[in-house]
């Protein structure tokens, strides 16, 4: 048994060092591996639902979260920004898509191309208050993410009511997240994240819960 969760526990450790969420010592250099597989996880999500509402020929529900064009900035370069100029831990990116996801599942809005770059900076902003020891305030982010300062509070606040405020992430479910995540690669995905790498406490609960220029088009 006891060799058993040793050899888990390495698999483990092994897919955070392969995501960049754990410092290998080596002198790592670039984005850590986890923002290209996040980006490449939206910008399929955003293709999926788009197809979808066309196919179907549904309107899809304007929101707080929805622009009036999508941005110029694509997916990929505007996690990277963000991750440039927040400065927060790689692991805020794999809670953001937890939170997300939770955001979506109980409110049954799309990830569209018009609305997907203000769940980023609102989703990575409230991940890095939660889980780092160190963030900057919603006007920095503001600046950051393209979008005013009473805009991103008004995105933060509708995001946390979104979610019922459950921003708490076990670590089953970040260890779920990261192996499927890991996955990516290859097909097709979903991430709450390990006590070490992502700095949750062991006190924490371990349940899993339910399942700077503009850049933002106004």
């Amino acid at each position: 048994m006891e060799t058993l969760a040793l050899e888990t526990g390495i698999l483990v450790s092994d897919i955070y060092f392969g995501l960049g969420l754990k410092e290998s010592g080596k002198g790592n250099t670039g984005n850590p591996r986890v923002l290209s597989l996040m980006s490449s996880l939206f910008e399929r999500s955003v293709q999926k639902n788009e197809m979808l509402l066309e196919t179907a020929q549904i309107k899809d529900s304007v929101t707080i979260f929805h622009g009036s064009r999508a941005p110029s900035l694509g997916i990929r370069q505007y996690i990277d920004r963000i991750f440039k100029y927040s400065c927060c831990s790689p692991s805020c990116f794999v809670v953001a898509q937890i939170y997300v996801d939770r955001f979506i599942q109980r409110t049954g809005v799309h990830l569209t191309s018009l609305s997907v770059h203000r769940f980023l900076i609102t989703s990575v902003m409230v991940a890095a208050k939660f889980i780092d020891d160190a963030f900057f305030n919603n006007a920095y982010y503001a600046k950051v993410g393209g979008v005013s300062t009473a805009e991103l509070n008004r995105l933060e606040m509708r995001f946390l009511f979104g979610l019922d405020f459950r921003l708490n992430v076990s670590v089953q479910t970040f260890g779920k997240y990261c192996s499927l995540l890991e996955k990516e690669n290859s097909g097709g995905l979903q991430v709450e994240r390990p006590i070490r790498a992502c700095g949750i406490i062991e006190s924490w609960s371990t349940k899993d819960d339910s399942a700077c220029a503009p850049t933002i088009a106004r």
